[in-house]
């Protein structure tokens, strides 16, 4: 009985790290593929931030991205804040609505 006893004390005490370790995989695993999204934006990319906005990246730095939202009207967002590229038909048929303005 004693035995049985030991096994469950290890299991309480394995669980809660194993599900600590799990979570430390995880939010490496999305930091790196959150990195990897941002290093391969590109001039020219139809976006949208992580607030709804859509737009298109007209200059890049390091930690900026330049937006024009509407012609003439440019925002700058910090690169973190781009949150998906629109691709595929969906950015041909934004970029042609947004010319008949």
């Amino acid at each position: 009985m004693n035995q049985g006893s030991q096994t469950a004390s290890l299991l309480l005490l394995l669980l809660p790290l194993v599900l600590i370790g799990f979570m430390l995989w995880s939010a490496r695993r999305r930091q790196r593929t959150m990195a990897e999204f941002s290093a391969s934006l590109q001039v020219g990319d139809e976006v949208f931030t992580t607030s709804g906005i859509l737009g298109r990246i007209i200059e890049l730095d390091d930690d900026r991205a330049r937006l024009e939202v509407a012609p003439g009207t440019v925002l700058t967002f910090d690169r973190r804040a781009i949150g998906m590229k629109v691709e595929g038909p969906a950015a041909a048929s934004t970029t042609e609505q947004g010319g008949q303005d």
